[in-house]
């Protein structure tokens, strides 16, 4: 196990190139797995939560029981957030000896506040604010809208490192990258430090590819049959020369990998990428050199395919293409939080089943 963790391309990548990974979930047996690979950070969302508590149910199903019989009076959404958070904290403590080694700037446990309160700023800065003090090396995710935007400005000032989910897009990292800024100028003109501070604006390169893909066959597209495969790559690394170009001070983040690409076209990048485990062990037996490719453009001819026969593509890929009233309804983000708030209230019912069973279900 540590000659083969040692031998790893993702724990290569780590310690020859600047490009960093986290592991895309808080199942502490796949968290140790990264973090012996390099890994210095995790995530979490609620179907990753609920995940995780089939993967650990001989530690999640019991703690359900606990709380529920210590507080009988709770509804089944305060037992659904007090999993959350305590799955948080104990992936977090995975993390700590990474957090405290760089000096808090990684190393932390990345948790989303409700997405069903993705239109109300104070309710999630109210959240993050609380996810804050689970632990000391926690991020706090919040959606890339006009009132996420919101929200991650405030929570910034409040302290809060935050992580802009839900984008896809460069103009919605652009977005997150100025509302950091104006976060941190206010902190740090309010006599804070800021120095320890690491905030991320992520974008969701594989389902923006997903949505290229649906508009093809929605609206009959003759696309080169490569192109949507190298959209997000293209879309981050548009980004990227952006974030370098003007020193924003947040950090990049690639998340929903669906192939090989998402990966090598990346490393080099003074970035973070968020690796579900199954493609950890992929990359690691894959016997692939990890290259710096970064600042190797995508083929010209494939972004002009995309972008003459997609218009969402040029409203991904141009800085200007959107502006924060658009965010939401942007395909990708109508999508992703649709689905973000059913696997919310599937972990609500998951949690519900284990405290009222069905009585017509038989027991398992």
């Amino acid at each position: 196990m540590v000659l083969a963790a040692l031998d790893s391309p993702l724990l290569r990548m780590t310690r020859e190139t600047p490009t960093q990974y986290w592991n895309d979930s808080c199942a502490v047996d796949e968290l140790a797995y990264a973090v012996e690979r390099g890994a210095t950070g995790a995530t979490s969302n609620p179907s990753i939560v609920l995940e995780v508590m089939k993967k650990e149910k001989g530690h999640w199903v019991p703690r359900v029981h606990e709380l529920a019989a210590a507080n009988p009076s709770w509804t089944e959404v305060e037992l659904t957030w007090a999993i959350v958070e305590e799955m948080a904290a104990r992936g977090a403590g995975v993390l700590l000896p990474v957090f405290e080694s760089r000096g808090g700037l990684c190393g932390r446990l990345s948790v989303q506040t409700n997405p069903a309160n993705h239109r109300d700023p104070v309710r999630m800065v109210d959240q993050g604010v609380r996810f804050a003090g689970l632990a000391p090396n926690i991020q706090v995710k919040f959606p890339v809208t006009a009132s996420g935007l919101v929200a991650i400005e405030e929570a910034t000032f409040r302290g809060v490192n935050i992580n802009g989910t839900v984008s896809f897009t460069v103009p919605q990292a652009i977005a997150v990258a100025e509302a950091v800024e104006r976060g941190l100028d206010r902190r740090a003109a309010a006599g804070h430090d800021i120095s320890a501070m690491s905030p991320i604006a992520t974008i969701m390169i594989g389902r923006l590819d997903d949505w290229m893909k649906v508009l093809v066959e929605r609206d009959d597209l003759a696309v080169h049959p490569d192109a949507t495969n190298w959209a997000g790559v293209a879309a981050f690394k548009r980004a990227y020369g952006i974030f370098r170009e003007r020193g924003y001070r947040a950090r990049l983040l690639a998340a929903a990998y669906r192939h090989r690409l998402h990966w090598t076209e990346l490393v080099g990048g003074d970035v973070s990428m968020t690796l579900p485990y199954p493609w950890q062990v992929r990359f690691n037996a894959s016997g692939v050199i990890p290259t710096p490719r970064m600042d190797e453009p995508v083929d010209p001819a494939l972004i002009d395919d995309l972008s003459r026969r997609i218009p969402d593509f040029r409203r991904a890929y141009e800085p200007d293409g959107m502006v924060p009233a658009e965010f939401e309804s942007y395909g990708a983000s109508a999508r992703t939080l649709r689905a973000f708030i059913k696997s919310y209230h599937d972990l609500q019912a998951a949690i519900r089943d284990l405290v009222l069973p069905d009585p017509d279900v038989r027991p398992a």
